[in-house]
């Protein structure tokens, strides 16, 4: 889908000036899409964070906007006085709407089933121009707490989304999905209990999470098994997602030795002629992998709290998923 909303007035094909032969802007219709833009990345990090997936985002977004822009076209319609309240409310319901179809995509799929990573440049401070998007877009939970959220119901999780994420108030998510405040506390209630209980709250620093990353693929991809041994938690659980298109198991793979003993084996194999470039993956430093200037797969570590192990491998090798990652 193109970053541009598809009513913006048609400019000359130099990039000048609007072409003469072009329909007359409508003001209207230029703040409208202004304001849309103006929210389009917000837009984009909730409906994202509620259903793990560019493409069906990329779907919601688009619609929004449709019904944006078609609530200006209407004669004689009320101006919006709160249009973030309105954009948000219109995407997260068009999000839970998706819900249905993207259950059923994944009642088939094949092997374990992962977030498409959202991968962005390997550095702490963005340039200017990238401030505004880097900021929400910054609000991307990590690749671990949204495999907790596909445990939560649809509603559970738009509600800890909003609330938790984002810091919607209760009320104010109450009106976004049509329902009474007291429902909405409950629903909060147990998708922060459920989250909690799954998922600690603690965050390792970025250079930490590097370091281990890169000893880790040093360990997998060298075969080195005593490395991996002492790098891996005792309860550590292996992701491996492709869709059937590639490596992956059918299942997750749990524990030290299982897990470690696997990468010993195939590593060396797999890795042969493979660059690693790091980027962050959702807001976390993380390491690509590529066979020449193809994506191959996106390897996300999460660790124990206290820095030192490795307790979730979520690797992401399915082609599809990786279409954006450039």
């Amino acid at each position: 889908m193109s970053d541009t909303p598809p009513d913006t007035p048609a400019r000359s094909s130099t990039g000048g000036p609007p072409d003469p032969a072009a329909p007359t802007p409508d003001p209207a219709a230029d703040t409208a899409t202004q304001v849309f833009h103006a929210h389009r990345e917000l837009l984009f990090s909730i409906v994202y964070n509620m259903l793990g997936s560019i493409a069906d985002t990329e779907d919601v977004v688009q619609e929004t906007w449709l019904a944006w822009t078609g609530r200006h076209r209407a004669p004689g319609t009320a101006g919006i006085d709160h249009p973030r309240a309105y954009l948000v409310r219109i995407a997260v319901n068009r999000a839970l709407a998706h819900q249905a179809a993207v259950s059923r995509r994944r009642e088939t799929y094949v092997g374990p089933w992962l977030p498409e990573p959202l991968v962005g440049p390997l550095r702490d401070t963005p340039a200017p121009d990238e401030a505004a998007d880097a900021a929400v877009r910054a609000e991307s939970v990590s690749m671990a707490l949204l495999v907790v959220l596909e445990t939560l119901t649809p509603l559970e999780r738009g509600v800890f989304v909003l609330h938790e994420v984002f810091g919607y108030a209760h009320t104010e998510i109450a009106d976004i999905l049509g329902r009474s405040p007291s429902a909405i506390r409950q629903l909060a209630h147990r998708a922060r209990e459920h989250v909690h209980a799954r998922r600690p709250r603690y965050e390792p620093a970025p250079q930490v999470r590097q370091q281990v990353t890169e000893r880790f693929l040093a360990a997998a991809l060298g075969g080195d098994l005593d490395a991996l041994l002492r790098l891996l938690a005792p309860d550590v659980t292996l992701w491996g997602d492709s869709g059937g298109r590639g490596a992956g198991g059918r299942r997750p793979l749990h524990g030290r030795d299982k897990v470690a003993r696997l990468l010993a084996a195939v590593g060396p194999h797999s890795g042969r002629g493979l660059h690693i470039a790091y980027r962050r993956v959702n807001g976390d430093p993380s390491a690509l992998l590529f066979a020449g200037d193809t994506p191959y797969a996106v390897l996300v570590l999460d660790l124990t709290p206290d820095g030192d192990q490795v307790c979730g491998i979520y690797a992401v090798a399915n082609p599809d998923k990786l279409v954006h990652v450039d």
